[in-house]
């Protein structure tokens, strides 16, 4: 059910495998090229994904490393699918969801879909200070505020690598269960940003529509060419992460 890839422990199962109440407490993070990039020079970030229970494999060419290296596909798991099955599971369990992350405005349109999506998930959210990081009271009102709601789930909305570090960090003095750092699900959910259609994703051309549609994103291509320069030196066995 994992996989180790390129150093890290990468779950290789499928999304109804992840498992919704467990003993202690989980963190999912997801990985994706440009972050596994990131993670090589911010040694907090490396950490975050070396201790994280489920590291879902997110970006669609991040699975060239294990098909390239060791023969084996892992298929990507997305960072919506994991929120749209916990959620699905919340339901199902009358649970409580807290939300932490972007605007006031796409946290009170993802609770308004919500509502009508899982009617017995509870949920509480926060949009918190914007900035790289939060002072230490800031900080301690955001964990305040999450444990006097006791959620099952805690699912972070902030931009990488901040919300993984921040999961990572905190993990401990959040009273949830499930700690899950979600990125951009909060914008697609809320319907803020338009989400790359089906087809598109399975013809594994879900990265050029999101391009497209935002040509910022090019600005990450470099980490993308660092990734796949990688692979390449492990696969000619130059290096051997």
């Amino acid at each position: 059910m994992f996989t180790d890839i390129l150093g890290l422990r990468v779950f290789s199962g499928s999304v109804d495998q992840i498992p919704y109440l467990t003993e202690g407490k989980v963190l999912i993070n997801t990985i994706n090229p440009r972050v596994f990039t990131i993670s090589r020079e911010n040694k907090l970030l490396k950490t975050a994904f070396e201790k994280t229970e489920y590291l879902i494999e997110d970006g669609q060419y991040f699975a060239f490393a294990p098909l390239l290296l060791q023969g084996k596909m892992i298929s990507k798991i997305s960072g919506t699918k994991v929120f749209y099955h916990l959620m699905r599971r919340a339901n199902e369990n009358r649970g409580k969801v807290f939300l932490l992350g972007s605007t006031e405005k796409v946290l009170r349109l993802m609770k308004e879909r919500a509502i009508k999506d899982y009617p017995n998930v509870k949920i509480e959210s926060l949009s918190p200070p914007y900035r790289e990081s939060f002072t230490k009271e800031e900080n301690n009102e955001i964990i305040e505020q999450i444990n006097n709601f006791v959620p099952d789930i805690v699912f972070v909305g902030m931009t990488a690598p901040k919300q993984e570090i921040w999961a990572y960090q905190n993990k401990e003095y959040v009273n949830a269960h499930i700690i899950c750092a979600v990125g951009a699900v909060f914008d697609w959910y809320a319907g803020v940003l338009k989400q790359p259609e089906d087809i598109w994703v399975k013809l594994g051309l879900e990265w050029f529509i999101r391009t497209i549609r935002r040509p910022e994103i090019l600005k990450r291509y470099p980490d993308y060419l660092y990734f796949f320069w990688l692979v390449f030196l492990n696969l000619i066995k130059i290096r051997k992460d």
